[in-house]
């Protein structure tokens, strides 16, 4: 098993998801709540977010067969979209846009907020779907590496719940300041693994 693969699969999933960055919003979503409810929360919203990220890992090279969608295609198109996320990470729009949707849950009385707003699309949204779609692409169909992207899963998303589980001390920890810096930093880092999305698909459609 390459160990680009690996680390390259680590690196881009925990940016995505930004298990820190989740923080803010993670507290606005269960403010008032006790504890034990927090925690009943955060591991729902784990557990939902995983089996929609196994799921794009297992179907979804097999959904892009069936609509007849070449991988270079979705390679550029993900790439994109990667990149519009990593603007908006460095930006800043992203913490806004998370705040303002988590306010948007508790304004109308979500029922399960566990899995609206915080496993979708907080935790598995559209960035974090792409970016396993395409990491499952390029496993090639290797066993052992799909074994491997399933194991970052649920790596990144369990460290989501140790983060749940300390936020209110990371986020004292942490401070506003460090929080922002921390995101633009993931985001430039995120940007250009999407400009490497794209180039790769670009050179694959153009070779075919």
């Amino acid at each position: 098993m390459p160990v680009e693969f690996l680390i390259s699969a680590l690196v881009t999933l925990v940016v995505v998801v930004d298990p820190i960055g989740l923080i803010p919003s993670f507290l606005a979503i269960t403010h008032g709540l006790p504890q034990r409810s927090r925690r009943s929360v955060a591991l729902r919203a784990t557990l939902i977010a995983a089996g929609i990220l196994a799921g794009s890992a297992l179907i979804g090279d097999w959904l892009l067969h069936t609509l007849s969608i070449g991988l270079p295609a979705f390679r550029i198109a993900g790439g994109l979209l990667l990149f519009s996320i990593a603007s908006e990470m460095v930006f800043g729009v992203r913490i806004e846009r998370q705040s303002q949707q988590a306010e948007q849950a508790i304004e109308e009385h979500v029922r399960n907020i566990a899995a609206f707003p915080l496993a979708i699309p907080l935790m598995a949204g559209p960035g974090a779907i792409t970016a396993t779609i395409l990491l499952a692409g390029r496993s090639g169909g290797d066993s052992v590496q799909l074994m491997a992207l399933l194991a970052v899963i649920v790596t990144v998303l369990a460290l989501c719940l140790v983060t749940f589980a300390f936020a209110e001390r990371i986020g004292k920890i942490l401070g506003v300041t460090a929080n922002v810096v921390s995101s633009r930093l993931l985001g430039v880092l995120l940007a250009a693994l999407a400009v490497q999305y794209v180039i790769d698909g670009a050179r694959i459609a153009l070779a075919g």
